[in-house]
């Protein structure tokens, strides 16, 4: 479980506050507030309980905190009691946030009220306590030293981290000095400081502040075990020699999804017609399974819900369709063209009961594993956090594996009834804890096998193998392009503390983007309704382009590069007068085949290349003539394919040229072509004249949805939708 927190910032809204210096264009007020926004809003975000804060104002018009009655502890204001922070109060909290007609206040003062609020909120329970003040220095303070050295003796005995953010303070680790500082703040700034030091907190300037805001807050996650019980090896039930031990298995790595969004409906009658940019709503779900938004807090969200409504085809229903209850539909598992029923005794009956277990069944050598065989997030496996003789058995198991250099591979089942997993189990020791780590391995059936040609030979018909071809690198274009990869190595581009040679991109610093830009834009505009979203902060960006300095040093490797594999500019592609068909210009201009005299050829389409031919034969025709020959021999083919097939072998086939016949008659505008052809494709087919009883093939043809072209697609086409859907549906 995460650490309870509690914050309070004390926040300078003194006039000096309101205005600028050291030539920036923002007042220290308005710069402050993007540390302090930043902070809270942060928090908020958590959406957590025991994650509070509260806020207290420096140097206010008003006076309001329990020691009002006391004059050093005048001009300071409680905006904000320690709880959790929901939107609705960070709405409240920022209409308080405004520059005061005073300096005065005390700082020191502050602290005692935050030091007051903290003891009374958290009493003598575990809390992270913390304070943190911002200020400009220009106010007044408290400068007894026995009141300060008092002071900072409770903070340390509350055990309260004490942070001090100054608008301009020094800083010699940071290098920032601000020049002709009045004598004020210098002794406001130096006391502070001191009582900083005293206990043991934390002083830094403004500027280090905001430079350190990109730094994305990582979430603490609460651990849960997705399996707790024994790892055997072995059957206890029939040997007494098995092995038991007694471990716990919690994620290792995990994916942080982003924040998601939810539609929902601004009432209408809100008052005076006002809208609110941004409200909070919860989402419920009823018994009959309808998700419905329900207001909560102040907002201006009305309830929405969504409901589903189920339809079968009924010609006596007004619409030709009847709407069916959810109770009266029933599973169906897709058999070939049909679906065949499993009623709910026979799902029981195929169920594979399991019980809980992880069970070693094998072991393997190291080099034996391929890494591409993992298929999930990797979880580890401890042993019993109290169990000695399980933490022995255990640390006895990985050292044996670890010294065998090899894998274990057990049989998961996270809880009765669940399907079984099969993980490969790993040991990983480190110098203060040892553990295995699992990932779940395919079945048989999970693993798909392609052939690819390979990329350094290539084989002729006769069988001979190629070394040098124009798809083969040579010995130039593998230098150059070794050259270049070793050139542009990340893996000591970067600098570490002392200045050596490190990682340049290292795990710990690679955030990612769309989380926390999206974190970013929410926080923003929960508090600037109407303010542009700010840039992305430049941790989040970095390492989306390689490091500049990298580009430039490895230029002339690169077009060394570019030379030997003599990459040339693609000529620009251009639109055709004819069919609106993509043709590659000559970068010359010149069309050879009209200087020449040359005359189309009508080209022939074969069954054994008939998908490039035909694209070849649309590419080179010029008139509907041409293209309704190529079609006619496309045509004929695919119905020869399906009369000759030896039952569905030939049916893949098929439908892949019959998708791509619909395609190209789609680009060249031709939708005619294929509505002809396809319906007299179906009629062949259901009155089997193509070699008997196809109507396999016309379902598969319905289930690839490759039936006529309908007016939404093609804008030439004269079906439309209905009809489209009719031919599909009709038998």
């Amino acid at each position: 479980m995460a650490d309870k927190e509690a914050t309070v910032y004390i926040v300078d809204l003194g006039h000096s506050m309101g205005k600028k210096h050291n030539g920036r264009q923002e007042s220290d007020f308005d710069w402050a507030m993007t540390y302090v926004w930043e902070k809270i809003t942060s928090t908020v975000a958590l959406d957590r309980k025991n994650a509070t804060l509260g806020v207290v104002g420096l140097r206010t018009d008003r006076t309001e905190n329990e020691l009002d009655n006391e004059e050093s502890f005048q001009h300071l204001c409680v905006l904000q009691e320690i709880g959790q922070l929901l939107l609705p109060g960070l709405k409240q909290l920022h209409s308080f946030f405004k520059v005061s007609d005073t300096d005065d206040g005390d700082a020191v003062s502050a602290i005692v009220i935050a030091i007051q609020m903290i003891a009374k909120y958290c009493r003598k329970l575990k809390y992270r306590r913390k304070i943190v003040l911002i200020t400009n220095g220009k106010g007044s303070i408290e400068s007894d030293p026995d009141g300060i050295a008092e002071i900072a003796r409770k903070i340390k005995a509350d055990d309260i981290e004490l942070v001090v953010v100054g608008v301009d303070f020094d800083d010699p680790d940071f290098g920032f000095k601000e020049e002709d500082k009045d004598k004020k703040k210098s002794m406001v700034e130096g006391t502070l400081k001191s009582l900083v030091e005293d206990c043991d907190g934390i002083f830094g300037t403004m500027q280090e502040a905001l430079d350190e805001l990109g730094q994305p807050r990582l979430k603490t996650t609460k651990p849960v075990h997705s399996y707790r019980g024994q790892l055997t090896l072995g059957d206890p039930g029939s040997y007494d020699s098995a092995i038991c031990i007694d471990v716990e298995r919690y994620p290792r790595v995990m994916v942080r999804r982003p924040l998601s969004a939810s539609k929902y409906v601004q009432r209408a009658d809100f008052s005076n017609g006002h809208v609110s940019p941004h409200s909070s709503a919860t989402m419920l779900q009823d018994a009959d399974g309808d998700t419905a938004m329900t207001e909560t807090g102040q907002n201006n969200l009305t309830s929405v819900r969504s409901t589903m409504t189920y339809q079968v085809e009924d010609p006596e229903a007004p619409g030709g369709k009847r709407d069916v209850n959810r109770d009266e539909l029933a599973k169906g598992y897709l058999y070939g063209s049909t679906a065949v029923h499993l009623s709910e005794s026979d799902q029981n009956v195929t169920k594979l009961e399991t019980q809980a277990g992880l069970e070693i069944i094998g072991f393997i050598p190291w080099l034996n594993f391929e890494r591409y065989m993992a298929m999930s997030v990797s979880c580890v496996i401890i042993a019993q956090k109290t169990n000695n003789k399980a933490i022995l058995a255990l640390s006895s198991l990985i050292h044996a594996l670890f010294e065998l250099e090899s894998y274990a591979v057990a049989r998961l089942v996270t809880k009765d009834n669940k399907e079984p997993l099969i993980t490969l189990l790993t040991p990983s020791i480190e110098v203060d804890y040892e553990c295995l780590l699992d990932v779940q391995v395919p079945f048989v059936e999970d693993v798909r096998s392609y052939k690819f040609p390979p990329l350094d030979k290539v084989t002729i018909v006769s069988g001979k193998e190629i070394k040098e071809h124009r798809n083969l690198p040579n010995d130039a274009l593998k230098t150059a392009m070794s050259d270049y990869v070793d050139r542009m190595d990340l893996s000591t581009f970067g600098k570490d503390d002392e200045g050596n040679d490190a990682e340049y991109m290292p795990m710990t610093d690679t955030y990612s983007p769309i989380l926390h830009r999206i974190d970013q834009a929410v926080r923003w505009r929960a508090v600037h309704p109407i303010e542009p979203i700010p840039p992305p902060y430049e941790i989040l960006t970095r390492y989306s382009k390689p490091p500049e300095e990298l580009v430039a040093s490895s230029k002339r490797r690169l077009e060394k590069l570019i030379a030997a594999a003599d990459v040339k500019k693609v000529p620009p592609k251009v639109q055709s007068r004819r069919r609106n068909r993509n043709d590659i210009k000559p970068l010359s201009g010149l069309d050879v085949g009209a200087l020449l005299g040359s005359k189309p050829k009508k080209h022939k389409i074969t069954a054994q290349n008939p998908i490039p031919e035909f694209k070849q034969a649309l590419d080179t025709g010029e008139s509907f003539e041409a293209f309704k020959d190529a079609a006619n021999q496309f045509a004929a083919i695919i119905e020869n394919q399906i009369k000759d097939s030896f039952g569905d072998l030939a049916y893949p086939r098929a439908i892949e040229e019959l998708g791509v016949m619909r395609e190209e008659m789609i680009e060249m505008e031709e939708p005619g072509i294929y509505n002809e052809f396809v319906r007299e494709l179906k009629r062949k087919l259901l009155a089997e004249e193509l070699g008997g009883d196809r109507r396999e093939m016309w379902w598969v043809v319905r289930k690839k949805k490759l039936g006529l072209i309908e007016k939404r697609v093609s804008e030439q086409s004269t079906v439309d939708e209905e009809d489209a859907k009719k031919f599909l549906t009709a038998n």
